[in-house]
């Protein structure tokens, strides 16, 4: 098919076909998303078998700094060439490269390749939700973006579970092994059907400089924020690192601001709907990848299921993400309003959380399962919403680097949220185990062990597995047959403490989600288009008014 303007592609595609691609894009953002968090449960196999234990981390850090960099220069290079060369491009790389991580005998080749995965991964999440927005108008796009959301929501979910089956089922080979197939399915369709469409408007010029800084910034921060899991905020590789991250950050913008065609039009924050957007879904960030990574590790640290359990004990959160994302899609594309929908679902989700804040280790199942269904009917909105706005607010030639900046805040802001979570829950855990362990009925003699660390050694007690054995087991023969009779207690105080260490998590959440309904608050309503054509195109000179519209969107 030669190159058409969107109109025009949408136009010769019977719905058939239209549902087809979208069915490839939902499949290939299935595998990118899952392959964030199925890895996890897998990776103390991997690092034995490929003895890999001193560079671990960077099997998870390497995918998340290639795939979050790469996002917003996709998204702009899909707008220069066009979403089916890159989109074939990145799904193919990510195939080539699951292959290859499988195939991996030492941990540098599979570090290698889940960087290459990142890359190939890192195109799919943005672009595809840009081909929404090439297939369907603006009016049209609720109906489905609800699905996207969907589709995130459940792999977040699911990964972790998943996981841990196939490896104990196959082996850890399989995880990667298992893209393939699906993967070549999706990227027969995409081939096959997605149109050639181009938008000359959007410019000719590739931004080497900006491209490089923008890397430069961004991976010294990313690298910060995930060595913070073992450091402190002052260290030169945790603050340090960001820091310089920071600056370089500084420099990008400067460097923006005078490039001919900037990977990240600047201008684009100077619309109201598009900064507000983008700093909400930033927000938003915080409370959802908390919840997805501090209930299941209360599942299996303090309840003692396993991986595959603690997943199942999340289905009511993801029931309520997809319920959510899905209806408040349908709800906009019938109603064209959102704004006080997604201020709605925010306050809902900040009262979720602090409904979870309330968590110890006492707490019945069915009430916790409430909360969790309400928290995924307060973040599933987000998911479809805000992309909505966003690619109603831009012309067609910004669509791509406008949802691509959207998705790479919502990262960045799930990573800064989580690291911030990390931290509270461990002051918390060492702040909180003596005080608990005295309420148990630990005598005080041997709680003064435990602050110490004489009780515990190097002992993970926020690990999962038995952990009165592994206290047992810890503890030299002299003072075994003093600290048994006392295994329950110290136990039952261990886990309450976890307990009240992750239920202070959520509080990260729900200053957040708080903050971005107070975002929402003010942005300005704009019908959605029934057309391909309109939106604010910001150029050199040119206003943010929406032609035809009481938008006003500039933000001065």
């Amino acid at each position: 098919m030669t190159s058409a303007t969107a109109e025009e592609a949408a136009l010769h595609l019977s719905p058939r076909a239209k549902l087809e691609i979208l069915g490839a894009m939902l499949l290939a953002m299935f595998l990118f998303a899952l392959d964030q968090t199925v890895v996890g449960t897998a990776l103390p196999k991997i690092i034995t078998d490929l003895n890999g234990n001193a560079v671990y981390t960077w099997s998870v850090t390497i995918y998340l700094l290639t795939s979050t960099i790469s996002g917003p220069i996709y998204g702009k290079l899909s707008d220069l060439y066009g979403r089916r060369p890159i989109v074939i491009f990145a799904v193919g790389l990510f195939i080539a490269s699951s292959a290859l991580s499988g195939l991996s005998q030492t941990m540098e080749q599979f570090i290698l390749f889940r960087g290459l995965q990142g890359l190939g991964g890192g195109a799919v999440f943005p672009i595809a939700l840009a081909v929404v927005a090439d297939l369907y108008t603006p009016a049209e796009r609720g109906k489905y973006l609800g699905s996207f959301g969907a589709v995130f929501g459940l792999s977040s979910l699911v990964g972790p579970g998943l996981g841990g089956f196939i490896t104990d089922t196959w082996g850890w080979h399989w995880i990667f092994f298992i893209n393939v197939p699906l993967g070549l399915v999706s990227l027969f369709i995409l081939w096959r059907l997605l149109p050639a469409i181009r938008h000359p408007e959007a410019g000719k010029n590739v931004d080497y400089l900006g491209a490089a800084v923008f890397t430069g910034a961004v991976a010294p921060f990313l690298v910060g924020l995930s060595n913070k899991q073992g450091g402190q905020w002052t260290d030169p590789a945790v603050g340090g690192l960001m820091l310089v991250g920071i600056v370089l950050g500084i420099v990008f913008v400067w460097v923006e601001s005078r490039a001919k065609d900037p990977i990240v039009p600047l201008g684009l924050f100077r619309l109201r709907t598009f900064t507000i957007s983008v700093a909400a879904m930033f927000l938003a960030g915080f409370g959802f990848l908390s919840a997805i990574i501090f209930l299941p590790r209360w599942f299996q640290a303090v309840v003692g299921t396993s991986a595959t359990e603690s997943g199942y004990n999340i289905l009511p959160l993801l029931a309520g993400l997809i319920f959510s994302a899905v209806a408040s899609g349908q709800i906009v594309a019938r109603v064209g309003r959102y704004k006080f929908l997604i201020f709605g679902s925010l306050l809902l989700l900040s009262a979720s959380l602090l409904l979870l804040t309330n968590l110890r280790t006492a707490t019945d199942r069915p009430t916790l399962w409430l909360w969790m269904a309400l928290a995924g009917l307060g973040i599933g909105p987000s998911f479809a919403i805000f992309t909505l706005i966003v690619q109603n607010a831009v012309s067609p030639d910004r669509i791509g680097v406008a949802t691509s900046s959207l998705t790479f805040f919502q990262q960045i802001g799930g990573t800064v949220g989580l690291t911030i979570a990390g931290t509270l829950f461990a002051d918390r855990v060492k702040t909180e185990i003596p005080t608990q362990l005295v309420a148990a009925g630990v005598p005080q003699q041997m709680v003064d062990a435990f602050a110490g660390g004489g009780g515990s050694g190097q002992l993970d007690l926020t690990g999962t597995g038995d952990l009165g054995t592994k206290i047992l087991a810890a503890t030299p023969d002299a003072f075994k047959p003093i600290v048994e009779p006392q295994i329950p207690h110290i136990v039952a105080g261990i886990h309450e403490a976890i307990s009240i260490a992750i239920a202070n998590t959520f509080w990260v959440g729900i200053v957040a989600s708080l903050l971005a309904a107070l975002f929402v608050l003010f942005l300005h309503e704009v019908p959605m288009r029934t057309t391909f054509e309109g939106g604010a195109t910001l150029r050199e000179g040119q206003s943010s008014r929406l032609p035809g519209s009481a938008e006003g969107d500039a933000v001065a």
